[in-house]
């Protein structure tokens, strides 16, 4: 195929500058071209003037290649990322409330332990788990838990992160002292 092949998932990371305006920017490039975003974190990263943006996408190489060299043009975007091909890591999560009928209670509790999902919220009529992981764990757990009435469920996106170092790490550097003799608001001073 000319195009590199059918549409797929794609795992986009995007590092941008935390300003005003950057997300509608972002999300504006794929709705241009006609793609749904179909999950969207976004969070600040160890320096508080970048926000990382994780994306997925559904849609053909040739298009996913497109939209990553616009976003490249994009002032405030620092670096873009697909991860789809790389070794990575994602997680994803979720809070499900499910009715807590007497028979089913021990079940529930029972299933909640085999995901590692945590009950968050407990009242005489419902259970709230909270349970993360991948995209098949996560509709996995649901599957189990419909038969016992699925009151509300809501997820957040995905979020992902390469494996291993991608760059040399680097140590933070101790703030450099001014010395006296260099700052300019002290006139005549010497060592």
């Amino acid at each position: 195929m000319i195009n590199g092949g059918g549409p797929r998932k794609h795992t986009i990371a995007v590092l941008v500058e935390n300003k005003f305006g950057v997300l509608s920017r972002v999300a504006g490039l794929f709705s241009a071209r006609g793609y749904n975003i179909e999950s969207l974190s976004v969070g600040e990263t160890l320096d508080p003037s970048v926000s990382r943006m994780t994306l997925v996408v559904t849609g053909d190489e040739f298009v996913i290649e497109q939209v990553t060299k616009q976003l490249h043009k994009l002032i405030d975007v620092i670096k873009v990322s697909d991860l789809t091909d790389d070794d990575h890591v994602e997680r994803e999560l979720m809070l499900i409330r499910v009715n807590a009928e007497p028979q089913h209670r021990e079940e529930i509790l029972r299933t909640a332990d085999i995901f590692r999902a945590k009950v968050v919220d407990v009242t005489p009529v419902s259970f709230t788990l909270e349970a993360t992981g991948d995209e098949q764990k996560l509709e996995a757990l649901v599957e189990l838990l419909r038969p016992m009435g699925i009151q509300e469920l809501v997820r957040t996106g995905k979020v992902a992160i390469a494996r291993g170092p991608k760059t040399r790490a680097r140590k933070a550097e101790a703030p450099k002292k001014t010395r006296v003799s260099e700052d300019p608001k002290v006139i005549g001073f010497a060592d």
